[in-house]
């Protein structure tokens, strides 16, 4: 396995967002009830001198999932670990990292869903009994060598709960789930992140980011520093109302956070297959997006404004869609 694999946020203080994210829970903006009961657990884990129990935490990409995992470990007082799922490749890999961590320490695998199933069996014992059963020789000579390891908090992210297998999930003893932030919440970000880079913003133009930021910190970020761009070459390094509306116009996001591939699932969904219902494959093909960018990316942010609806049926497209692109809404059969 790589080194690099592994990856230590404490040499990382040179990465511009690791300064963006907040080092405390009671700097972390939104997620109120996530943040509120992970407090409690981990005063409790430190009153009691243990281990905080294994973590899941779920739901789309970019709400701060690995931001939480870093902040745990240093509301613990201890090391975190970074790990990415599809790179442990094999047993060994995962052996080798547990092998290295101290007691109490966090290891953090995102993607977690995405471990082989080969190597789900070797986390099992480790969550549990913390110990690792390493398979040694081959053929009739192989045999199990069975290895303590120190208790640790294991904190694994995934934006898809439903792929885990059950006993990964059951073995996670505090299960949180993030949802989509408010407007207000992004407007606290954005205000955060250009005191941060000490870019002068105004009022409404941190609103109108907020508002075009589909509910997520990451977006809300990014789009930041490319507004921020606009300022530099145009205004002196001011961000202004004008200068957002402008930047954001140029980066094709439509004053409901929409962009460019939403547009193009929608009328994919409305012109091509007269509003679903469909299947997620189709709708892929017909895009050439691969579907696991359209299920994790772009359509819980439709789903969460009511752009679309799921069901057995597959995708269908809902009257504020037909708004959206400006389509006589014809209500079928399947309504």
């Amino acid at each position: 396995m790589k080194d690099e694999r592994i990856v230590d946020p404490n040499l990382q203080d040179e990465d511009n967002e690791l300064s963006l994210r907040p080092q405390k829970l009671s700097e972390y903006i939104g997620q109120k009830e996530a943040k509120e009961m992970l407090d409690v657990y981990i005063k409790a884990a430190k009153k009691r001198d243990e281990s905080l129990d294994h973590t899941l935490l779920y739901g789309p990409p970019g709400l701060g999932k690995t931001t939480l995992a870093q902040i745990i470990a240093n509301e613990l007082g201890v090391n975190i670990k970074i790990v990415s799922g599809p790179a442990i490749e094999r047993s060994g890999d995962l052996a080798a990292i547990l092998s290295t961590l101290e007691e109490g320490d966090v290891l953090f695998i995102d993607e977690i869903h995405r471990l082989p199933r080969f190597v789900e069996e070797v986390l099992y014992s480790a969550m549990e009994d913390y110990v690792i059963d390493i398979l040694v020789g081959k053929d009739s000579q192989a045999r199990s060598i069975r290895v303590d390891i120190p208790p640790f908090t294991l904190v694994g992210a995934t934006t898809r709960f439903g792929d885990l297998s059950a006993p990964l999930r059951d073995r996670f003893g505090v299960v949180l789930r993030l949802d989509y932030y408010s407007v207000e919440d992004l407007k606290n970000i954005a205000s955060r992140t250009a005191r941060v880079h000490k870019t002068p913003m105004s009022d409404e133009a941190v609103l109108e980011l907020a508002k075009r930021s589909r509910g997520t910190p990451r977006i809300v970020n990014r789009l930041f520093r490319r507004v921020r761009d606009f300022a530099d070459v145009k205004n002196d390094g001011n961000i202004t109302l004008d200068i957002t509306k402008e930047a954001l116009q140029k980066l094709g996001i439509d004053d409901d956070g929409l962009d460019y591939t939403d547009y193009k699932y929608l009328r994919a969904l409305v012109e091509t297959f007269k509003g679903g219902p469909v299947g997620v494959e189709a709708l892929s093909a017909t895009m050439s997006e691969e579907v696991s960018t359209l299920e994790d990316v772009y359509e819980p942010y439709l789903l969460q404004e009511g752009y679309i609806k799921r069901s057995n049926r597959g995708r269908m497209a809902t009257e504020k869609a037909y708004k959206k692109l400006n389509v006589n809404f014809y209500k079928g059969i399947f309504e």
